[in-house]
């Protein structure tokens, strides 16, 4: 094809029908070459967010590291410390607003909800996103969608620190008594990673714990990142176990059908994760669950490895 050949087609792709104004006319007049992708635009929770300058965050209270009162009566934890930093992705807060409820409270609404409440507040638009240690099921990704993960959850085991154990290997064959949460799977879940324990459950974590505390099991299984949480606050008292099973996916969550929304919410993610802002993630890290996460290596992606 030759070059004349190649303006009339270009030309013809612009002009759509006939229309009278060029591409750069269009731009100029103040309108979109692609009307539709435009009212899409326009329509996207990540305009309506921007444009209300506020992000409302659906998240919990009573599940530290997560999400809970400090001694002030104040929402704190890891999860609320990733919706700070969507806000400041969204409207460009500084370090200074961050360390500042005053500052970023402006910016960020938190709205406090049960489990069961986190899809019924998503679909109905109560809230733009769902910011509470949800785990990533098919069955929930056919009501919401899911962005990439920002935490890997696991079951561990929580022992006083003066235990004889360390894991699952050397509890195994000891005929231990280990407490869980009650869940319709405690017992499998527990006899997963230490096939015969005799295992005691408990209407709440906290109990399972206070169940350690007196001496009554040996051991908790406990979530990972809540065992990180109490060693890293009560070294002396409480030690982790050196080993995990049954990993499982913490996401975010958004309402199904906005690309535009959820494409926002993965960039900003794996930026945080893995990119230019990671320093803010690791710092996050480091407070709620006391591991130092090493920067990711330069090269090829560490996410394809």
């Amino acid at each position: 094809m030759d070059q004349s050949q190649r303006k009339f087609t270009n030309r013809r792709h612009l002009l759509k029908g006939g229309a009278a104004l060029s591409g750069a006319a269009v731009v100029a007049a103040g309108l979109s070459p692609h009307p539709a992708l435009a009212q899409e635009a326009a329509q996207s929770r990540l305009q309506q967010v921007i444009d209300r300058g506020r992000l409302v965050v659906g998240t919990g209270s009573t599940n530290p590291p997560w999400h809970y009162e400090d001694a002030d009566g104040q929402l704190v934890g890891f999860d609320i410390e990733m919706a700070k930093l969507l806000a400041r992705g969204l409207f460009g807060l500084t370090d200074e607003q961050l360390a500042n409820r005053d500052e970023w409270s402006q910016r960020l609404e938190l709205v406090v909800e049960a489990s069961d409440a986190r899809i019924p507040n998503l679909l109905s638009d109560k809230i733009d996103i769902v910011c509470q240690f949800m785990t990533v099921t098919p069955q929930r990704a056919l009501q919401v969608e899911f962005t990439i993960p920002y935490y890997r959850e696991a079951v561990t085991l929580l022992f006083r620190a003066d235990s004889p154990y360390t894991g699952t290997a050397d509890i195994t064959g000891q005929g231990a008594n280990i407490a869980i949460l009650e869940n319709p799977t405690a017992v499998s879940m527990v006899q997963n990673g230490v096939a015969d324990a005799e295992v005691s459950t408990f209407d709440s974590v906290a109990n399972s714990v206070l169940a350690l505390d007196s001496g009554r099991v040996d051991a908790t299984a406990i979530d990972l990142s809540t065992a990180q949480y109490l060693t890293t606050q009560s070294p002396d008292t409480y030690k982790i176990g050196i080993d995990s099973w049954q990993p499982q996916t913490y996401a975010f969550a958004v309402k199904p059908g906005d690309q535009r929304w959820l494409n926002w919410v993965n960039a900003t993610l794996h930026e945080y994760l893995a990119g230019l802002d990671f320093g803010y993630y690791q710092a996050a890290f480091s407070e709620h669950f006391g591991v130092e996460l090493e920067p990711p290596p330069a090269g090829f992606p560490i996410e394809y490895r």
